[in-house]
């Protein structure tokens, strides 16, 4: 590999380098390679790119060095990060029962509860934010109101990432991608309207709001529903109710409950219980990967 001459070649061959990578991991380490470079360009007014990358490149590393390191140092952080897993179970019973034990299920309920509230904001903000920007899109303050609308939508997105990152396990970046230097003001507004990543994150962020209705009302009912049959048995010793009154129907007749009848009631209160845990973990994965689809750029790869 040639000895890069500019910034943006350097760039290039840590691109080429990192080729394969999780697309998360390319943009913190363009991000990282790109602000580094930049400081040290600004440390040395004097020196060109292609000295002072000669100059660098002894300290930071050359493109292929500094792929490597990423690599490893991903490799070590997600082992540090990652959750003891749970103990392998070879009977349908045991992985049944055993999700509970998984780290990963308590993080995607966490979410599910969570998804609602963000999912309101994420929508108010970005509907807020499109329809002001196309009413001062004729005014003089339109075009700086654009430009806050979208950092702030990428500043969002960075949030949400991290979120998604801690509660269902799935890398996301962790520094937004660089602005590119030597663009001129209107070149750089192109370049956001260009960006598929701008258009993908705010359908994201709109998407959020029927996801997060969907999560937390299947969340919640299936919760709720979950533990009042599993306090069945507790209702029908202390609870304040004329038991002759009550019926239930188990598809074979109306019949006055009985404490055999809220047992029953228990085990399927469990078994719906668990099942629901197997579901909100499905649904973690599954919006783990739409999360990494539409906030992820592409285009480092």
């Amino acid at each position: 590999m040639n000895t890069p001459r500019t910034i943006a070649e350097y760039l290039e061959q840590l691109r080429a380098a990192l080729a394969g990578a999780d697309p998360a991991l390319i943009q913190d380490a363009l991000y990282d390679a790109e602000e580094h470079l930049r400081a040290e360009l600004q440390e040395h007014p004097g020196l060109s790119q292609e000295d002072m990358l000669a100059k660098v490149v002894g300290s930071y590393g050359s493109p292929v060095e500094v792929a490597e390191i990423y690599r490893d140092q991903e490799i070590k952080i997600q082992r540090a990060l990652r959750p003891p897993p749970p103990p392998k179970r070879h009977s349908w019973i045991g992985r049944f029962f055993g999700v509970a034990a998984d780290p990963r299920t308590w993080g995607a309920l966490f979410y599910m509860l969570l998804a609602l509230a963000t999912g309101i904001i994420y929508f108010t903000w970005v509907v807020t934010g499109i329809s002001m920007s196309a009413g001062l899109a004729v005014l003089i303050i339109g075009i700086p109101f654009i430009v806050l609308f979208f950092g702030t939508v990428r500043g969002l997105s960075l949030m949400e990432g991290r979120i998604v990152e801690t509660m269902l396990g799935v890398r996301m970046p962790r520094r937004p991608p660089y602005p590119v230097a030597g663009r001129s003001l209107m070149s750089r507004i192109g370049a956001m309207f260009t960006d598929a990543r701008t258009w993908s994150t705010m359908l994201y962020m709109v998407l959020m709001l029927p996801l997060g209705i969907i999560y937390f009302t299947l969340t919640v009912t299936l919760l709720a529903v979950s533990i009042a049959f599993i306090g069945a048995p507790l209702a029908w010793t202390f609870g304040d109710f004329d038991h002759e009154l009550a019926n239930i129907n188990w598809g074979y007749g109306a019949h006055v409950p009985t404490f055999g009848d809220a047992l029953v009631l228990l085990v399927v209160g469990v078994l719906l219980l668990f099942a629901t845990l197997h579901l909100v973990r499905g649904l973690g994965r599954m919006h783990g990967l739409i999360a990494k689809s539409l906030l992820v750029s592409r285009s480092v790869n």
